[in-house]
């Protein structure tokens, strides 16, 4: 089945480039120019990710990933201005994966959109490892990519999914943030090790009761992060 992508820019050119690139590659491109029309498309349609631009009409980027955030856990990557380091960290914060900054590569998105796609992508099973773990409270179902906190599912974005999961597989393994920047995101991302700790403190803030003084995801000050089992 074809990838189905969502681009939203108000720059038509720009999405008529992203549109074209990736239907030959064989995916299935739907386009939106604001974000009003942007949220309502991702309501009512399933997407494998969405191509956010950070600057729109009706409504911006960061108002949209927030609310999509509220009923999905479509990958988002947010597409920002280069040099706007504030405005990468905030996408982060708001709920977005990963960003892309402008002007940019066309076979640089395409490789971040297919990286992402294929960790999300639902595993086939394998005996080797189980693909259910129950930790006290906090359940992984590695299949559905879902998570638990007793009977209440959290939302988790696909990058804190990959994080946390990394970490149950690996209890009291330290990994720096430069290991997970480098696990997680791959090698090529040119992002810094900040995205990490966005990331970190949006999932305490998630699966932990008193995320300043966590029961699962801890720091080894001046090392890095692990999960204690």
């Amino acid at each position: 089945m074809a990838n189905k992508i969502l681009v939203v820019d108000d720059e038509k050119l720009i999405v008529k480039g992203i549109r074209f690139s990736l239907e030959q590659d064989g995916m299935e491109v739907s386009c939106a120019y604001d974000g009003e029309e942007a949220l309502n498309m991702a309501k009512e349609n399933e997407y494998d990710m969405i191509l956010l631009d950070l600057m729109l009409p009706k409504m911006n980027g960061l108002e949209v990933c927030q609310q999509i955030r509220e009923f999905s856990n479509v990958p988002i990557i947010m597409l920002t201005a280069k040099g706007e380091d504030m405005d990468k960290i905030m996408g982060l914060e708001y709920g977005a994966d990963d960003y892309v900054t402008k002007p940019f590569n066309i076979l640089e998105v395409k490789a971040r959109i297919k990286a992402i796609i294929r960790r999300t992508r639902k595993p086939e099973k394998t005996e080797e490892q189980a693909r259910i773990v129950e930790i006290g409270d906090l359940k992984l179902d590695c299949d559905s990519r879902r998570v638990f906190i007793g009977s209440r599912e959290v939302n988790l974005t696909a990058k804190e999914f990959d994080v946390l999961q990394l970490l149950v597989f690996n209890p009291n393994k330290v990994y720096s943030r430069e290991n997970l920047l480098n696990i997680v995101w791959g090698y090529e991302y040119p992002g810094d090790v900040r995205t990490v700790d966005v990331h970190i403190r949006r999932l305490r803030e998630k699966i932990e009761e008193n995320p300043s003084e966590p029961k699962y995801v801890h720091t080894k000050w001046g090392v890095g992060y692990y999960f204690q089992a």
